[in-house]
């Protein structure tokens, strides 16, 4: 199916984060539905070297052994800095495409340079350019999983170690959010094969439910300014109270540059207006003041301080008028000329099946992620957050909307935390950091779990911010990370 512009315009409304989606990763915005960053698609400028794109034949699945398929999974390389005897840097990519950018840029570079390492980056299967199978449909989804997925990094590294004579070299994990937990996993489930693991932003505990992700939203906004979520859930509250009102639809429509004249025929056409002008504030408080704009990301500047300073604005009318205020400059910012509203849509373009279709840029993969194995819905089930109107159920209808899934997901997290470990992970040699900003630290190792499996919790930052190229502006706390972070490799590094 062709894409209208609304649904291009739209692109930036549902897909903004990223990715987690991940990090390191990152898409020029992480999925609305996740909030996690991507190893993005943001092109890199024209002006950089071109990073040169490989192909290494992985198997499509890995638990059966009768099934000889293969397909071609795509990986980058940077061999600048390495070093005969040298480690071995291996990035994760996420729930999204790996973005080259992360070859020239990134702390991990700064570590490479100074051990020596060889650097590689592996796409995630079924994101970016690596297609196992020949569309998303229910078919070919069955083979995208984590368990897949850390197959696909083991079998990578065995065979890339043999071709390229690193038998013998210490192997690193790198990754951030989605990836970070990969990372984490992988020195878990395959100790023969990674030395040690950085695990940025990791969401280690799957759980269906996950009202935390909110709560911190409403303590980073606070933390700016008190009365900044009081102001927001105030403009919530009445917003919600308005959707009862068919009368105030036209209003509606215009102050929020709505693409077509509201129409709420059931709670889900209201729960996905309300998430979505939520995520203006949810992915503004994951990113705040991240490094990101090598990758070629938009919005950098639109930051907590920002968005809490529109909220405080009493010239633009009663906090109802300065949250719609919100909404149209993070579409200016954005360049959407509206935003679509309609559930039906959402659904509809969620369902295409094809890698050039809608699904692809709405995020059909990770949503089916969420839903056969980790949950990770932020809901406005606790009270002690400033938005409303899109309930855990909420979230749950669209496993069955969108995918026609009548399984428990509530047994697929079971299922999830019983193969990692949850946050009672067993291993060596990981280090878990996370900012005190990202909502995702609720779900993370933000504390010690013995001296093998540190850590770093940074006060005032965001989302993989440890991540990213450091800069003159960086908080202290973020520096010293960084620094401890590296002093852990050193240390890891000579241990046999």
């Amino acid at each position: 199916m062709a894409f209208s512009s609304k649904v291009l315009q739209n692109f930036f409304a549902i897909f903004r984060a990223g990715f987690i989606w991940t990090c390191v990763l990152c898409v020029p915005g992480e999925a609305r539905f996740s909030r996690f960053r991507t190893f993005g698609s943001a092109s890199v400028s024209r002006s950089e070297p071109a990073v040169d794109e490989n192909w290494f034949v992985q198997r499509l699945d890995h638990f059966n052994g009768a099934d000889s398929r293969v397909w071609k999974q795509r990986y980058f390389v940077n061999d600048r800095f390495y070093k005969p005897g040298g480690p071995v840097f291996l990035m994760i990519g996420g729930e999204g495409p790996a973005n080259p950018a992360w070859m020239q840029y990134g702390t991990w570079l700064t570590y490479a340079e100074k051990f020596g390492a060889l650097c590689l980056l592996l796409e995630h299967r079924f994101y970016g350019k690596s297609h196992p199978t020949e569309d998303l449909s229910l078919e070919g989804l069955r083979f995208l999983s984590s368990r897949q997925a850390l197959a696909d990094l083991a079998h990578f590294r065995t065979v890339t170690a043999e071709s390229r004579g690193l038998t013998s070299s210490k192997w690193v994990a790198f990754g951030g959010s989605y990836p970070g937990s990969l990372a984490a996993w992988f020195r878990l489930k395959y100790p023969h094969l990674v030395h040690a693991s950085i695990a940025t932003s990791a969401p280690v505990y799957a759980t269906v439910n996950f009202p935390e992700y909110l709560e911190v939203v409403q303590k980073s906004l606070a933390a700016e300014n008190p009365e900044c979520p009081v102001l927001v859930k105030n403009a919530s509250d009445t917003l919600i109270a308005r959707l009862k009102d068919p009368k105030t639809y036209d209003s509606i429509t215009k102050d929020f540059r709505l693409c077509s004249k509201l129409d709420i025929q059931s709670d889900m056409d209201s729960a996905y207006l309300l998430e979505t002008l939520a995520g203006n504030f949810m992915d503004v408080v994951q990113y705040n003041e991240d490094n990101r704009a090598f990758e070629g990301v938009v919005g950098t500047n639109v930051t907590i301080k920002v968005l809490c300073d529109v909220m405080l604005d009493s010239t633009l009318g009663e906090p109802y008028d300065r949250y719609a205020a919100v909404a149209r400059l993070l579409q200016n910012t954005f360049s959407q000329s509206c935003t679509d509203s309609q559930y039906s849509h959402y659904v509809q373009y969620m369902s295409n099946t094809s890698w050039i279709g809608a699904g692809v840029l709405y995020g059909r993969q990770w949503v089916y992620q969420t839903c056969a194995e980790f949950g990770f819905y932020q809901s406005t089930d606790s009270p002690n957050q400033p938005f409303g109107g899109f309930p855990l159920i909420y979230h749950l209808q669209q496993c069955k909307d969108i995918y026609n899934l009548n399984a428990s997901v509530a047994d697929a997290v079971q299922q999830t935390n019983e193969e990692y470990g949850g946050y009672d992970i067993r291993s060596t040699r990981i280090v878990f950091p996370n900012g005190s900003i990202d909502p995702w630290h609720a779900l993370g190792v933000i504390s010690n779990i013995t001296d093998d499996l540190p850590a770093v919790f940074i006060k005032g930052t965001a989302h993989c911010a440890n991540m990213y190229p450091a800069r003159a502006e960086d908080l202290p706390q973020l520096t010293q990370a960084r620094d401890q972070i590296f002093l852990l490799l050193q240390k890891w590094l000579k241990e046999c």
